[in-house]
């Protein structure tokens, strides 16, 4: 996670301009049509019940698996493998993002019906993309040795940039054969296991308004062949998207806008309004493809949250708001992509004592005990 560039709008909430309605609402109109036609012409009940059955499983699908944590281990006083697993099962979350593998986390998870996300660690990638050989044993020794875990996703790395002093630069000439090398292993064991790496919204530039997003031509060399690769092979993009950085960076920026609660549009792009700035973000990448040639690439967001402390407007009251709103919003898209779940993974699971500066320790869900710090509603 790193503070990230970004040109939002600090427009004022205008009051002529009224929400959109939710994907339920849409859900519930269409049922009610389709319950209509069936009731009125008694020559096809069966194919009417049909569709709304296939609609209901097809939307339900779409949902889901929407929601996941993001499980970082830099603190010292962190539950068991085993622990974490049940709370996961406790709290019905789907998803689990893990930076590196853990041989103890995933023997816990093995027989568990949580979808893993496994990151490949920087320093690791200049070897696996030098060898086949060695990102054969990589996924072998990682993902294959434990068959009870239900392995979705690989990350080469994380937060990437050629331009961007995270100590992570010096990797970025690795990261595209590291994914291809990754994907040949994938591909020789058949383990259909998608292949990707997590971004950070510094990929796009002229963000606002989000239909003007485009990635940096200043990294075109390094962001443009990922972007190749994630389409020959049906790979989502992963996005690390923090509209919280966003907002304390920003001047004058409503709060209500960053955390779900504005009552109406706040930025009108065209035809698309944006109440939130998570979809603002969210839309701008969906921009930056579309010019890239790449519209048909899906977002997963690998990281957004809200801390509880340590900095500027952190609080149990704005994390609670912000992360209770994501998990109920993500379910019915963006401006760009309505109807379209957005599978997330929410920053932090617990609190992680060795991070620094000291906002960094306070993004957990849940204390480093396992105690919940606020209610939150996976469902």
């Amino acid at each position: 996670m790193n503070m990230l560039r970004c040109s939002c709008s600090a427009t004022p909430l205008p009051k002529s301009v009224p929400p959109t309605s939710t994907r339920t609402e849409v859900l519930k109109r269409k049922m009610e049509l389709l319950s209509r036609i069936s009731s009125n012409d008694g020559r096809y009940p069966m194919v009417i019940t049909a569709l709304v059955v296939g609609l209901l499983i097809s939307n339900l699908a779409k949902t889901a698996n929407a929601i996941g944590t993001c499980y970082g281990m830099l603190g010292n006083n962190l539950p068991s493998p085993q622990r974490v697993v049940s709370q996961y099962n406790q709290f019905n979350i789907k998803g689990m993002r893990i930076y590196g593998p853990v041989s103890s986390l995933s023997e816990a998870l093995q027989g568990s019906s949580i979808e893993v996300m496994v990151g490949v660690p920087n320093e690791n990638l200049p070897g696996i993309a030098s060898s086949q050989s060695t990102a054969d044993s990589w996924v072998q020794n990682n993902v294959r040795n434990y068959p009870g875990v239900k392995w979705k996703y690989i990350s080469a790395g994380n937060e990437i940039r050629p331009n961007l002093d995270n100590g992570g630069a010096q990797y970025a000439r690795f990261v595209l054969p590291a994914m291809q090398n990754l994907q040949n292993s994938v591909n020789k064991f058949g383990l259909g296991i998608k292949v990707s790496i997590a971004l950070e919204t510094g990929i796009c530039i002229n963000t606002y308004p989000p239909s003007k997003g485009q990635f940096d031509p200043s990294i075109s060399n390094y962001i443009l062949p990922i972007v190749k690769f994630l389409v020959s092979n049906g790979s989502p993009l992963f996005l690390n998207a923090y509209p919280y950085f966003a907002y304390i960076y920003t001047p004058n920026m409503d709060i209500r806008y960053a955390l779900f609660t504005s009552p109406n549009v706040v930025v009108q792009d065209g035809r698309y309004g944006y109440q939130n700035l998570f979809d603002a973000i969210v839309d701008s990448v969906y921009s930056a493809l579309e010019k890239a040639g790449a519209g048909g690439v899906q977002i997963v967001v690998t990281e957004t949250g809200w801390p509880t402390a340590g900095d500027k407007a952190t609080s149990i009251a704005n994390a609670q708001t912000y992360n209770n709103n994501l998990i109920q919003h993500v379910k019915n898209g963006t401006p760009k992509r309505p109807g379209q779940a957005i599978e997330t993974f929410i920053f932090d699971m617990y609190n992680e004592n060795l991070k620094s500066p000291e906002r960094e320790k306070h993004w957990g869900l849940f204390k480093s005990t396992g105690a919940q710090k606020y209610p939150v509603n996976f469902n």
